[in-house]
């Protein structure tokens, strides 16, 4: 799972992710910076919280969406999020 991209594309806080998945902020920090040491309740929280933010996690095997990662759904409006490009420490909330 790609919690901080999927954080950036929502336009997420890592507070807002916090409020909504029920984790404490140094518990998402800790999965952000290495998501294999955590908990699988914790990340099933943290996937679960994103996807109702607008994410899709896609598998490896699922090339026809362009390969493994985060997408965003469709979005009808509103806070468009930041784009990948535009990715950094500034503004890593």
């Amino acid at each position: 799972m790609q919690i901080r991209a999927a954080r950036a594309m929502t336009g997420m806080t890592i507070e807002q992710l916090a409020t909504a998945s029920g984790l404490p902020v140094a518990t998402l920090e800790t999965l952000e910076r290495d998501e294999t040491q955590g908990e699988p309740q914790a990340l099933l929280a943290v996937k679960q919280a994103l996807e109702t933010g607008g994410v899709l996690f896609i598998a490896s095997g699922n090339h026809n969406e362009g390969g493994p990662g985060v997408r965003l759904k469709a979005r009808t409006g509103g806070d468009e999020g930041i784009r990948p490009e535009n990715l950094n420490s500034a503004n890593d909330d």
